[in-house]
C-alpha cells in the first residue's frame, strides 16, 4: 500500500511510551451510534494465538491498512520456528506486534495496550508484558478445561479475578465466526479458520481502519477458492459489525495519520527483506549488470531469495542450490562471469561459505554476502533475533582476509545499505558483508520511493573496454595491476580477447598474477589487500549531541530505534545524552576514535555479549561499556532508558 504526504515536521519524541495508549484528553466525536469516539495519538496492539491461527496474516493485514491511513508504524512478528507448532502451547504461541500514531515513532513499542487473545496459551505467553489498564480481547470459546490445564490455569483466569487491573473483554470469537459462515455451508473446522478475520473486524472497527483493501487481498489470495474468499470476507465484515453493535465495546477510537512527521512524497509499507531484495535490484540497475543470486534457503533470509525470483524482467537470476556451499560458490562464479554476485545466509550459513568467501578475498572480485542474523550457536533461535555475526564478519575466515561490513538500522534503511554494500563491492573489487537480523528481516515501517535519478551511479569498467591500458607499455594483460586510489584489481569478464589470466585460492605475483611462493611477495599483498579495505570510503559517523553530554551510546544494526527512543526519553526528562550510529563496522568512519575520545563515558547496546564493545576497545583504546541482551528479542525503549540514566549517574 502505499499514501501520500505533503508536509515535513520535526520528529516527535516516544517520551510518553511507557503511558497506556498514549492517550490525550479522550473527545467525543460524531462517529458510529451513540458510542463515543476517543482520539490517541498511538497505540500499540498485539495479536496472539496458535501458530495456525492466522496472527501473522492478520497483524499484517492491520498493518497494510493502518499504512495505507497514513500513520507511522513498527512491527515486531514473533512465532515459533515449527511450521505447525504444538497447539494450545506456549511454545506454540505466534503474535504480531504493531505500533502506530500520528507522528514519528522508532520501534513496535515495548508493552501493548491492547492484547488479543485467541487462547488461554497465548493470554499466558503474553500477559506479563501488558499493563494495568490495558485492553485485552480473549476467546472465550477456547478457555474451556482442557486448554487451560495444558498451560497451567488450576482456574479460569476470566472468573477467578487474576484479570481484574485490565479491561478485560470476553468474545465468542468462534461461535460468532461459525453463526455468521452458516450460509456457505463449510465444515466447522473450515469456518474456525475464518475467527482471524473476525477479530482482525472487530479491531479494524475499534480503531477505524480502512477495509477495502483487505476484502481485496481475501478475494485474491483465494481466487481460485471463491467460496473461502467470501466466506474471509464475511467473517471480517461481521466482526466489524459486531463492534458496532455489541454494547461490550462502549469506544472507539482515532489515531490521525502523520502526514506532519514525514518530508514530501509517496511512502509504501516495506519489510527489512523486501526493501533489500528491492535495493538489490536498483543495485544491478544502477550498475548495469545482471543480479545474480546463489542462495539456500534458511531463516530468516528465504524471503529475499522468493522475492528476487519474481523480477526476471530485471535482469535478476536466482538458484537455489543444493546447500549453502554450491549457493556461494555459484554467486563467485557469476561474480567472476561479470555479474552482480549475492549469497543469502544466515548465520550457520556463513560458517559454511567462510572458505568461498575467503577465496573471493584471493580473487579480489565483487560479491555480496547478505547475512540476516539469528539466535545462536548452531540452529539456535531461528525465528528470534540477535546480532552475534559481528566477529564471525569480521575475523571467521582462514588467514589474512578482511571484509568490508555494512549494517542497516532500520528496515527501510535495508534498500539503502545494499546499495552502500553493491557500491563498495563494485568500486573495490571486494567481498562485501551485509548484517542485517531477524527483528529488521521481518519488521516493517514506512519508506519514502525514491527518484531513480537519486539513486547512485554504480557503472564499472570492465577490463579491456574503451581507454583500458592493458599493462605498462605491453600487450600483455596484469589482472593485478591495481587502480592507484582504490587499490581495485581489473575486472576482466571471461572471453575477452587478450585477458586471459589464471584464477584459484592459492598466493598470486603483484601483477602479473602468476603464483607466487615468495615470502616478500605474500607479505605484500596481505598488506595490500588490508590496506585496500582500510582506505574504504565511508562517511564520517554524525554524532547527535545537542547538549554536549558527557556519555554517549554508540549503536550498530536494528539497535537503532530502541537506542534513539530510550535517547528521546532520558533528554525529555532533562538528562543531557549523546547519540551515535555505525553503519560501517569495517572499515570504521576515520572520524570515529576523535569522536570517542570527546566524551568520559561509552555505552555500547548490542544483542551479543559485548562484540562491537571488544572492537572498540582494541582499536582506540577506550573503556566501552557493554549494555548487552541475548534472549532472542529486540531490546525495549525502557530498559536502554534505565540503564543509560545508570551509565549517566555514574
Amino acid at each position: 500500500m502505499t499514501s501520500q504526504v505533503s508536509s515535513p515536521a520535526e520528529q516527535a519524541d516516544e517520551a510518553s511510551d511507557a503511558l497506556v495508549g498514549g492517550q490525550r484528553a479522550p473527545q467525543s466525536a460524531a462517529g458510529t451510534g451513540e458510542k463515543e469516539v476517543r482520539r490517541l495519538d498511538r497505540v500499540i496492539i498485539r495479536f496472539a494465538g496458535d501458530s495456525g491461527d492466522g496472527m501473522q496474516l492478520t497483524g499484517d493485514r492491520f498493518t497494510s491498512e493502518t499504512a495505507s491511513f497514513g500513520n507511522d508504524l513498527s512491527t515486531l512478528p514473533n512465532f515459533p520456528a515449527e511450521i505447525r507448532a504444538p497447539a494450545g502451547t506456549l511454545p506454540g504461541v505466534s503474535s504480531f506486534q504493531l505500533h502506530f500514531a500520528d507522528h514519528d515513532i522508532l520501534t513496535p513499542g515495548d508493552a501493548p495496550n491492547v492484547l488479543v487473545a485467541m487462547n488461554p496459551a497465548a493470554l499466558r505467553a503474553n500477559i506479563e508484558d501488558v499493563p494495568r489498564g490495558a485492553e485485552i480481547i480473549v476467546n472465550t470459546d477456547e478457555f474451556t478445561k482442557r486448554p487451560m490445564a495444558k498451560v497451567g490455569y488450576d482456574t479460569s483466569p476470566l472468573e477467578d479475578g487474576s484479570l481484574e487491573a485490565y479491561n478485560v473483554h470476553p468474545v465468542p470469537l468462534t461461535t460468532l465466526t461459525i453463526e455468521a459462515l452458516k450460509e456457505f455451508g463449510l465444515s466447522r473446522k473450515e469456518a474456525e479458520r475464518s475467527k482471524n478475520m473476525f477479530a482482525l473486524g472487530l479491531l479494524s472497527w475499534m480503531y477505524h481502519r480502512p477495509t477495502e483493501g483487505t476484502e481485496t487481498f481475501l478475494r485474491a489470495k483465494f481466487a481460485k477458492k471463491p467460496q473461502i474468499a467470501e466466506a474471509n470476507v464475511a467473517a471480517f465484515r461481521a466482526g466489524w459489525n459486531f463492534g458496532e453493535t455489541t454494547e461490550d465495546f462502549a469506544v472507539s477510537y482515532e489515531v490521525a495519520p502523520a502526514s506532519q512527521a514525514f518530508p514530501t512524497g509517496t511512502y509504501r509499507n516495506i519489510s527489512g527483506n523486501l526493501a533489500l531484495s528491492y535495493g538489490l535490484i536498483a543495485a544491478g540497475r544502477q550498475a548495469d549488470l545482471p543480479v545474480y543470486l546463489g542462495s539456500y534457503p534458511i531463516t530468516p533470509a528465504s524471503d529475499i531469495l522468493h522475492e528476487l525470483s519474481k523480477h526476471k524482467n530485471f535482469g535478476v537470476r536466482t538458484f537455489q542450490a543444493e546447500d549453502e556451499i554450491a549457493g556461494i560458490g555459484a554467486a563467485l562464479g557469476a561474480a567472476f562471469g561479470g555479474a552482480l554476485g549475492v549469497t543469502t545466509t544466515s548465520g550457520p550459513g556463513v560458517a559454511l561459505k567462510s572458505e568461498t568467501i575467503g577465496l573471493a578475498v584471493s580473487l579480489e572480485l565483487p560479491l555480496l554476502i547478505i547475512d540476516i542474523q539469528r539466535g545462536g550457536p548452531s540452529t539456535g533461535l531461528p525465528t528470534k533475533t540477535e546480532q552475534a555475526d559481528l566477529l564471525q564478519a569480521m575475523y571467521g575466515r582462514n588467514g589474512e582476509a578482511p571484509v568490508p561490513i555494512v549494517a542497516p538500522k532500520t528496515p527501510a534503511d535495508c534498500f539503502d545499505a545494499a546499495l552502500d554494500a553493491a557500491r563498495i563491492a563494485l568500486t573495490y573489487r571486494t567481498p562485501v558483508f551485509l548484517l542485517s537480523d531477524g527483528y529488521l528481516a521481518n519488521g516493517s515501517e514506512p519508506w519514502r520511493i525514491p527518484e531513480v535519478d537519486q539513486l547512485p551511479d554504480l557503472r564499472v569498467q570492465f577490463a579491456g573496454g574503451p581507454n583500458h591500458e592493458l599493462a605498462d607499455g605491453t600487450e600483455v594483460f596484469w589482472p593485478y595491476k591495481r587502480d592507484p586510489q582504490t587499490l581495485a584489481r581489473p575486472w576482466a569478464v571471461p572471453g575477452t580477447p587478450g585477458l586471459e589470466h589464471r584464477i584459484g585460492g592459492i598466493e598470486k605475483q603483484d601483477g602479473t598474477g602468476n603464483i607466487s611462493y615468495d615470502p616478500a611477495n605474500h607479505d605484500f599483498m596481505v598488506r595490500t589487500r588490508q590496506a585496500k579495505v582500510d582506505n574504504i570510503e565511508v562517511p564520517d559517523v554524525e554524532v547527535d549531541d545537542p547538549a554536549e553530554a558527557k556519555t554517549l551510546v554508540l549503536g550498530w544494526g536494528s539497535t537503532y530505534g530502541p537506542i534513539t527512543a530510550a535517547v528521546r526519553r532520558l533528554r525529555a526528562a532533562g538528562q543531557p545524552i549523546a547519540q551515535a550510529h555505525l553503519r560501517h563496522l569495517n572499515p570504521f568512519p576515520r572520524n570515529l576514535g576523535e569522536v570517542l575520545k570527546r566524551y568520559d563515558k561509552v555505552v555500547v547496546p548490542e544483542m551479543n555479549l559485548g562484540q562491537l564493545a571488544t572492537l572498540i576497545r582494541a582499536k582506540y583504546l577506550v573503556d566501552a561499556h557493554s549494555y548487552n541482551q541475548v534472549n532472542g528479542m529486540p531490546f525495549k525503549a525502557e530498559q536502554l532508558a534505565t540503564a543509560l540514566k545508570e551509565a549517566i549517574d555514574a
